[in-house]
């Protein structure tokens, strides 16, 4: 009987003072030897239910066991049933809360390492393979498809869609595509090479793509639907609409929201001024606000611009932090600093308008607020001064509203959020669907793509619907394939 080792085989990662001087990228994957190691691990389960965990419903146990044998090409194709944007979630999603929360060997072991090994799998395609395994339709149909934001749950719409033979059109209000993909995640963690890689394959599909379009701006989703010709559209816009701590000084310069923040830096290549055009400030003091994961790529990128000093401002403690274990990790391999139990009171600023330091207290935990984590209780006497010369305020996001006030008939929760039917995205404007962060408030790439998936086939259903006059037959349901299924 082979020898299962207890705990994960280790991901290479780039040296830490490396990695503090430019934007490569951190976790270097698995090879072959360590893919198959961490493979074999696997107990291969009767009832894999690691897959529960999925909100895309991966077929793990099988890709893995694929991967055990050195079947790279079979595991691609394995994952591909379900999922088209492994080489992304295989790099940033929460497998930790998901997948290998309920793999078999947990609390005994570790966890098989499903994501790393999903990101082995992908990369090994992308060097070696066809593209992700992506197929031309077989039927075009007439019903055009329209689908608001190019982010993890519009991507996922429309290659579902597509694949279906149906013209599918996705707009997107920036000048590059991939949503939040591209403005939010740092090429540390996600180079951008792959996301263009998954926007080429959509590409390859048929899929058009539109730039520099605000919908509710540029046009409105009635438009879309009256003048243009749309029989459905999906709403994939996230959360983009920041949260501020509404405090003295606020709008001192040199505070950034993480949004404008990590835009300017992801997206906009502010780390390369003036070669690109965008300045950001080149701090020799940051403070990063909050500890989920998006303060962890503030914080990061921050010292990447030449912080001296990095530090992690948090009104709770270490133990209530949102951000992934191996993120926090790294952050600190690479020299932030965190301050837990600290709440700032107001910012700080200099003749010009400048921030130049925070004025903060320290807190102690009480008895659980709402959130179900206990309450932070200042301290009093225990007040100081942080000095930062650049300040992100990184405490989450709310949807944009632009959408919601320009579509007639569609309705929003108290916090901004489109209400839309959780297993199938449909809401109360006929024809218009939701999903992702714009209806469940900020989450995870994987979500979005759950949510995008189960969209997918409301709207083929809706469409046969509206074309015969009645609900799709049980034999055209079947031949969808494993691309479409109700159970989540």
């Amino acid at each position: 009987m082979p020898i299962v080792y207890p705990h994960k085989t280790a991901m290479p990662c780039a040296d830490p003072e490396e990695r503090r001087r430019g934007w490569i990228e951190v976790a270097e994957g698995y090879t072959v030897e360590r893919a198959l190691a961490e493979a074999r691990r696997c107990l291969n389960c009767q009832d894999p239910v690691c897959e529960q965990g999925c909100p895309v419903n991966v077929p793990i146990r099988d890709f893995v066991r694929r991967v055990a044998v050195g079947d790279f090409e079979g595991a691609a194709r394995t994952i591909a049933l379900r999922n088209l944007l492994p080489a992304i979630c295989g790099r940033v999603c929460p497998v930790e809360h998901q997948c290998e929360s309920q793999c078999a060997l947990v609390p005994r072991q570790d966890p098989v390492g499903i994501g790393r090994l999903e990101r082995f799998v992908a990369d090994w395609e992308r060097a070696n393979g066809n593209g992700g395994g992506v197929v031309a339709p077989e039927v075009q149909r007439d019903q055009k498809v329209a689908i608001v934001g190019s982010g993890p749950a519009g991507l996922t719409v429309a290659s579902d869609l597509a694949q279906l033979g149906y013209p599918v059109t996705i707009f997107e209000a920036l000048h590059a595509f991939g949503g939040v993909l591209r403005y939010g995640i740092p090429q540390y963690r996600l180079p951008k090479e792959i996301v263009d890689d998954d926007i080429e394959h959509l590409k390859a599909l048929g899929v058009e793509f539109v730039r520099d379009v605000i919908i509710g701006k540029t046009v409105t989703i009635d438009q879309l639907v009256d003048d243009w010709g749309y029989s459905a559209v999906f709403v994939g816009t996230g959360a983009g609409s920041p949260i501020f701590m509404n405090l003295p000084g606020e709008n001192l310069k040199g505070i950034y929201s993480a949004n404008e923040f990590l835009t300017r830096v992801n997206l906009m290549k502010a780390y390369s001024f003036p070669e690109y055009d965008t300045p950001v400030g080149r701090p020799k003091r940051a403070a990063v606000i909050g500890a989920g994961d998006t303060a962890m790529d503030g914080v990061r990128c921050s010292i990447r611009l030449g912080a001296e000093e990095a530090h992690i401002v948090y009104r709770r403690s270490e133990q209530e932090k949102g951000a992934r274990q191996e993120d926090y990790e790294r952050a600190r391999d690479e020299g932030v600093i965190f301050d837990w139990l600290t709440l700032p009171k107001r910012f700080l600023g200099d003749e010009n308008g400048w921030v130049r330091g925070i004025e903060c207290i320290r807190t102690e935990l009480g008895e659980p607020d709402a959130s179900g984590r206990r309450r932070p209780v200042p301290v009093p006497g225990s007040e100081f001064t942080m000095e930062a010369d650049l300040v992100v305020i990184a405490l989450g996001t709310n949807p944009n509203p632009l959408v919601p006030r320009t579509t007639s008939g569609l309705d929003v929760n108290a916090h901004g959020c489109i209400v839309a039917d959780p297993p199938t995205g449909a809401t109360s404007r006929d024809g218009v669907f939701a999903g992702g962060d714009i209806v469940t408030g900020a989450a995870t790439v994987i979500l979005a793509m759950g949510a995008g998936r189960r969209a997918a086939t409301a709207i083929h259903d809706y469409l046969l619907q509206r074309a015969a006059g009645k609900a799709a037959p049980a034999d055209e349901r079947d031949a969808w394939g494993p691309l479409f299924f109700t159970s989540f």
